[in-house]
């Protein structure tokens, strides 16, 4: 049976800081390098205040700064930012409010990869970005 989107992201993971194991964009081999769970993804998400916006790489900076680490893992903080967004739409389907999800709007928008591999579409997230007064 496949795991539901919440299943997956309260699935207690193995996070740490490793060496980076080879240079691909802003990470360079041998950096201290952060993999987050999941959970930590979505706490760091609803800590964004209304109203502000965050990019990945700024998220990722930030991440890696608050645990001790120089990078984030760019390919785990994609896979955890759909788990996330994912997430927060079933929570969403099940009767939750805005105010009780995880605000992923704020670090995804319409330039995003991981807003076109959404399930629900990318509509989503330039309403709610356009309702806290985000860029698209």
């Amino acid at each position: 049976m496949v795991k539901s989107w919440n299943d997956r992201l309260n699935t207690p993971g193995v996070n740490g800081i490793k060496p980076t194991p080879r240079t691909v964009a802003d990470v360079v081999e041998g950096q201290p390098m952060l993999v987050p769970t999941a959970r930590q993804v979505d706490d760091f998400i609803r800590s964004i205040p209304k109203g502000v916006a965050m990019d990945v790489r700024a998220l990722r900076t930030t991440l890696a700064i608050e645990h001790g680490a120089e990078v984030t893992c760019p390919v785990t903080i994609g896979y955890h930012l759909r788990t996330v967004a994912e997430a927060a739409n079933e929570d969403l389907e099940r009767g939750m409010t805005l105010s009780d999800i995880a605000p992923f709007w704020r670090v995804l928008d319409a330039k995003t990869p991981t807003t076109g591999k959404l399930s629900f579409g990318a509509a989503f997230v330039a309403a709610q970005r356009k309702r806290e007064g985000l860029e698209p």
